[in-house]
């Protein structure tokens, strides 16, 4: 009962409901809570979700759909990996794109900030760029609107691989080793930026995560959670109200949120979204970054300051509540209003634990890519 007790009330109503229409009974509440996730998704109970949210159920990992071009686009995807790995594409020959997406951490770096040109510290974390094909708008606040405008960004910016756009064509283009690629990829040699731009975001659009033990729990093996990771796949649709922005099988609305971390008048000050639609509502949002392979891409938040998961579930579970600064009554200044999304979730300890357990299940270690041998 006291295992009942802590994983709420919504699981004992499910579980007695599952186990009087099943007509069976089960040795233990781990063994029932199993029985009834070991249905179908559209089959599990109701999440917890605020009216508002759009959700969608969490599933398997689904493919790219550049999945059945892959053999048609291997030429171009092929010239992007190569472009991905050369540091030629920065004005210090020494800073490539795999210089911050490193593939055996799951294309991120490990660091708090990015690190850029001439080891300038940048102002946010890198993000993993593992099914980057799904997102609608690219950067932690949005600004890009497809890979290919998002990757002019980091080239050409002063604080990352400070590259003159004017000169990169001519600058690989002088690479003989370059010049059968693109007529491969492109039908002649010629290279203009927007060829590299279009070959480096086909090859993101590549990059996929492998499946996790979730995944096979979802496709039929379901010893392939323990326990413990189940509870914290219930306490994750359930009480701790995950599924409000993180759902769907990339464990992402795709959205944009303040959870209240834009330190709005204080040192690391950073406004998000607002500084891109200058609309006062976005004050303080960033996008909801995908779950898949969380544990291996920490440290986490848009500033990086989180690096425990037991810890940055304990800052959701407080709701981070937000006082008025008494100035901005006095002033008329307009101050991030925090998502009413959040809640205090009164999670106990235990519960901590197993969210954070369940966030190991939807973690998988990269495939395997090799740097390739860069032409000359």
């Amino acid at each position: 009962m006291i295992r009942l007790v802590s994983i709420g009330f919504v699981a004992l109503a499910v579980m007695a409901t599952f186990s009087f229409r099943q007509g069976k009974t089960f040795s233990s509440p781990e063994d029932s809570l199993r029985a009834v996730y070991s249905q179908p998704p559209s089959q599990w109970p109701k999440p917890n979700v605020d009216k508002d949210v759009q959700w969608l159920e969490l599933g398997s990992l689904p493919q790219s759909p550049l999945a059945q071009y892959r053999d048609s686009l291997k030429p171009v995807t092929d010239l992007g990996k190569l472009l991905f790995f050369d540091p030629r594409l920065s004005s210090s020959n020494q800073i490539s794109c795999g210089s911050c997406h490193v593939p055996d951490l799951n294309w991120t770096d490990g660091r708090g900030q990015a690190v850029g040109h001439d080891r300038t510290l940048n102002k946010r974390n890198t993000p993993s760029i593992e099914n980057v094909w799904f997102y609608k708008k690219l950067f932690w606040d949005g600004r890009a609107n497809s890979l290919e405008d998002q990757i002019t960004g980091p080239v050409s910016g002063h604080t990352e691989m400070n590259q003159d756009m004017a000169l990169l064509p001519a600058k690989i283009a002088a690479v003989k080793g370059y010049q059968p690629l693109f007529k491969a990829a492109f039908g002649d040699e010629k290279v203009t930026n927007e060829r590299i731009f279009h070959a480096l975001a086909e090859f993101e659009r590549s990059i996929t995560s492998q499946k996790t033990r979730f995944d096979f729990f979802v496709d039929g093996n379901k010893n392939a959670l323990s326990d413990q990771e189940i509870r914290g796949l219930h306490l994750y649709r359930t009480k701790a109200n995950c599924m409000n922005c993180h759902n769907g099988p990339l464990f992402t609305d795709g959205d944009f949120h303040n959870i209240g971390l834009s330190f709005m008048g204080r040192p690391f000050e950073d406004l998000g979204r607002y500084q891109v639609t200058k609309d006062t509502a976005d004050l303080g949002k960033f996008k909801t970054p995908s779950l898949r392979s969380v544990m291996r891409t920490r440290p986490w938040m848009h500033h990086g300051f989180f690096d425990d998961m037991e810890g940055l579930i304990a800052f959701y579970n407080n709701g981070n509540p937000q006082g008025i600064r008494k100035d901005s009554v006095k002033a008329g200044l307009v101050v991030p209003r925090l998502d009413p999304r959040l809640h205090k979730l009164k999670l106990s300890k235990e519960e901590i634990k197993d969210i954070a357990a369940f966030m190991n299940a939807i973690t998988s270690a990269p495939y395997l890519i090799r740097e390739p041998k860069l032409p000359q």
